[in-house]
C-alpha cells in the first residue's frame, strides 16, 4: 500500500514489493500467486478504504440530503487523496466487472447500498437516481485527480448538483 501511495498499480512489481519489504524477491509469490494477484489485493484493501471513508461521511451527515452530499464528497476526496488506489479499484483488469472476487463482491455491494440508502432517503427514486449520484461523484473524481479542477472545484459542483437533484 505504501508503493501504492507513491505510484500507480501498474508500475508495481513483486519484485519491487520484495526489496521494499527487506525479504527475498521469491517472498511475495508466498502470498501472492502472481502479480494480479498482488493487484487484487491491492484493490480490495483500497475499496474497503474507499468504502469506510463514504460510511463515516454519511454517518455524520445532519440529514438525508446532506448524507448523499457528504458521502459523494468523501468519494470524491477519496479518488483525489489516494489516486492510484482508486484506479486500481476500478481497474478492468484486476476488478473484472461482473467478476468481483470473493474479497472485493461485498465491498462493492456495501458501496452501492451505501450511496443507494442516503440517496433514496433524501427523496431519490429508483436505481436511474442513484445511478446517478454514483456517476456524478465517480466522474467528478476522476477529472479532478486527473487535474482538470480542483478539489474546491469538485466539491462545490458535486454540492450543487446533488442539492439540484434532490426533491425540495
Amino acid at each position: 500500500m505504501q508503493l501504492l501511495a507513491d505510484k500507480p498499480a501498474g508500475e508495481i512489481s513483486l519484485r519491487e514489493v520484495a526489496r521494499a519489504a527487506d525479504v527475498s524477491h521469491n517472498a511475495p509469490y508466498h502470498h501472492f500467486s502472481d502479480r494480479r494477484g498482488l493487484l487484487k489485493v491491492l484493490a480490495e484493501r483500497s475499496m474497503a478504504d474507499l468504502v469506510a471513508a463514504v460510511r463515516a461521511a454519511i454517518e455524520g451527515a445532519s440529514g438525508p440530503a446532506s448524507a448523499t452530499i457528504e458521502g459523494g464528497a468523501a468519494y470524491i476526496r477519496f479518488a483525489v487523496e489516494h489516486p492510484h488506489g482508486f484506479d486500481v479499484i476500478y481497474d478492468p483488469t484486476v476488478c473484472i466487472p461482473g467478476e468481483p472476487s470473493e474479497t472485493m463482491a461485498p465491498l462493492i455491494v456495501e458501496l452501492e447500498e451505501l450511496l443507494a440508502a442516503a440517496s433514496i432517503a433524501a427523496g431519490l427514486d429508483g436505481e436511474s437516481g442513484v445511478i446517478g449520484v454514483w456517476g456524478l461523484v465517480h466522474g467528478l473524481g476522476t477529472l479532478c485527480a486527473a487535474g482538470h479542477f480542483t478539489l474546491d472545484e469538485a466539491l462545490a459542483a458535486s454540492a450543487d448538483t446533488l442539492s439540484r437533484m434532490l426533491p425540495r
